[in-house]
């Protein structure tokens, strides 16, 4: 029986219900009076369920598309304005023991070059993110309990936070690695993490247990639940996401929304992000073997969508998408998006050659670098971001949903994203960047609403242009 409040994986994750929800918006696409109903509960801001939610996604209708991708353009407003936040992965090991059938880690390919970081090596990988700007950084580690255990986790956590070149620092450190034990989840909490992100991969249990046919990752359940784990063991800041192109996107679509249901019901907090990853070409893995792909039409459908079901949720869009795709949905509701990536270990320091046989997860379709990327989100009118303030003021679970819920971004974040972009277009921009930049928090500034937290950041923005640096609200 579906229980959003169960613990149990097969209850808050029910296929009976999604089924049954599918038929439901089926015989509902073409309903003008319920659809208009649904719409109008998005307009509150307050989210939609995954049956209403479906609805919309099955309608076909183009005024009624029209009005939900506008929705979804001002909700985005709403809740976080027109801030980007910027990251960039760092792949730790590619080592890996699970058998999954879309991901070129997999145990039984023995073409691909495995590597695993040594510290040293961190730090020469981290100083190059840092001499490109970067602030934020999301670590990714293959399943491997003999190369990857936690503790090599940890002392490579241990070992970014350490590092401090010229200006440059990493202020926050995600991590996206297996599911795990609370006692697992509670040493990562001590170790400083941000969000802990895990991607279910696809929520039809029968397809799940296929596409991991061997390894710790086929238990459907261990894997499904480890979110809960991740919030005993005092994450608060936690974020969901599926392959899409996996499965069909409508049952998709139905299971992520459920499972964030699921985390308000039991813990009082939603995911604090939601990632839209499509499958993409990788060594041996061919995308065209998976027959359930979604067109660019039906992916920016899904984002707006996401946007007005989740509101407050932040939207994560990596460079697997090209910079066409990543423009058409950026005003739907993604609110970070990655920069400059490597998924190669090793990648950034010294990236591989053609010749050279790949360590990559995927292959990667914006190849932009990060300034390149930074001057085209600030010329479409977007405020880049490399805040991680919340996160180091403790504004993390409930407390960053309040503020995100309460639309009190533009009097906290909007001004810690001009302070970071200040010592950004000090420390690393082109001359041209610059020029946009320094022109865009004039502008922006003004757009503060509360006097004395635009007076306060004139302040800040002053000493950044002294040589002082990370103050933050």
């Amino acid at each position: 029986m579906y229980n959003a409040a169960s613990l149990k994986a097969e209850e808050f994750i029910s296929d009976e219900e999604i089924r049954e929800t599918l038929a439901y918006a089926d015989a509902n696409k073409e309903n003008v009076e319920l659809i208009d109903a649904i719409i109008a509960k998005a307009r509150e801001r307050k989210g939609l369920n995954h049956r209403e939610a479906s609805v919309l996604l099955a309608c076909e209708i183009p005024e009624k598309l029209e009005e939900i991708y506008a929705l979804a353009e001002q909700i985005k407003q709403d809740f976080y304005g027109n801030r980007i936040v910027l990251f960039a992965p760092l792949y730790l090991s590619n080592y890996c023991v699970n058998g999954c059938l879309y991901c070129p880690y997999h145990l039984k390919n023995k073409h691909i070059a495995r590597k695993k970081l040594t510290q040293e090596e961190i730090v020469k990988e981290v100083t190059a993110l840092q001499d490109m700007g970067h602030k934020r950084l999301a670590i990714e580690a293959g399943e491997d309990p003999v190369n990857n255990p936690i503790e090599y986790i940890l002392e490579c956590i241990n070992t970014i936070y350490s590092i401090k070149h010229k200006n440059g620092a990493i202020r926050r450190v995600n991590v996206n690695i297996a599911a795990t034990t609370v006692e697992n989840y509670r040493k990562l909490k001590e170790a400083g993490i941000g969000t802990y992100i895990l991607f279910q991969e696809t929520y039809h249990k029968e397809s799940y247990e296929k596409l991991h046919p061997t390894g710790p990752k086929h238990n459907y359940a261990y894997h499904t639940e480890a979110m809960d784990r991740a919030m005993e063991g005092g994450i608060d800041d936690v974020g969901l996401g599926v392959l899409f192109g996996l499965e069909l996107y409508r049952y998709e679509f139905a299971g992520l929304l459920m499972h964030a249901e699921h985390l308000e019901a039991v813990h009082g907090v939603g995911p604090h992000t939601i990632s839209v990853p499509r499958v993409k070409h990788a060594d041996d893995i061919d995308p065209s073997a998976f027959d359930n792909g979604i067109s660019d039409d039906i992916f920016a459908k899904l984002c707006a969508l996401i946007r007005i079901s989740v509101p407050y949720t932040g939207m994560i869009i990596s460079t697997r998408e090209s910079q066409e795709v990543r423009e058409r949905v950026l005003p739907l509701g993604v609110s970070q998006i990655s920069g400059a990536s490597k998924t190669s270990v090793g990648g950034y320091a010294e990236p591989e050659t053609e010749e050279e046989v790949t360590s990559a997860q995927f292959d990667v379709s914006d190849q932009r670098t990060l300034d390149e990327v930074v001057n085209w989100l600030m010329k479409l009118g977007y405020l880049p971001s490399f805040c991680t303030a919340c996160y180091r003021e403790g504004r993390t679970g409930d407390r960053f949903m309040e503020l995100c819920k309460n639309m009190q971004i533009l009097n906290c974040c909007h001004p810690n994203a001009l302070l970071t972009l200040k010592e950004y277009l000090l420390d690393y921009a082109s001359e041209e960047t610059r020029e946009i930049g320094e022109a865009m928090i004039e502008r922006e500034l003004a757009r503060i609403p509360n006097p004395k937290a635009r007076e306060t950041a004139t302040e800040h923005l002053k000493r950044i242009g002294e040589g002082k640096r990370d103050f933050r609200f």
